[in-house]
């Protein structure tokens, strides 16, 4: 069952892996900090959607069950891909691991939200970028901010 659209997400600090910031935290007798990965995306580069998905792969190394940080690199170069291609401004890719899984978010700033089309068989491989994210994620949603908008996704690092 798909969970509803709720707004925000936690705030962390940057880190490779979720281990590790525990490992770091702990040792150092701090507070156990969340894992997360943020990137500024240059406008209409998309060398950054496989930069992106390595950079996931990397803060998902040892997260979840099999094949989740797989869909979680679809899903994020879709959204990435979206916000590059549609909007011809920079953006920002946020991914934040917490108790409850993976949150997921690509901040633009165009005011537009995007629109879910059926696809069209003859138009290749365009249109089916948010019918995937429905598809596969847990929940998703769209945000609005001061100057644009966050599309977001989350999965929980144990569901099959």
């Amino acid at each position: 069952m798909k969970r509803q659209a709720r707004g925000g997400g936690p705030v962390a600090v940057g880190a490779s892996s979720a281990e590790a910031v525990k490992d770091r935290a702990a040792s150092a007798g701090e507070p156990v900090q969340t894992p997360q990965l943020r990137r500024r995306l240059g406008r209409a580069d998309l060398r950054a959607v496989p930069e992106a998905r390595r950079a996931l792969r990397e803060l998902l190394r040892h997260w979840g069950r099999p094949g989740r940080s797989d869909i979680a690199e679809l899903l994020t170069s879709e959204l990435v891909t979206n916000a590059l291609v549609h909007t011809d401004r920079e953006a920002v890719l946020t991914a934040t691991v917490g108790p409850g899984g993976l949150r997921v978010e690509v901040r633009d700033f165009v005011a537009r939200r995007p629109r879910m089309r059926v696809p069209n068989a003859d138009d290749g491989t365009n249109g089916r970028g948010l019918i995937l994210v429905q598809s596969l994620a847990d929940a998703w949603g769209v945000r609005s901010h001061g100057v644009g908008k966050a599309v977001w996704f989350e999965l929980d690092a144990g569901a099959i």
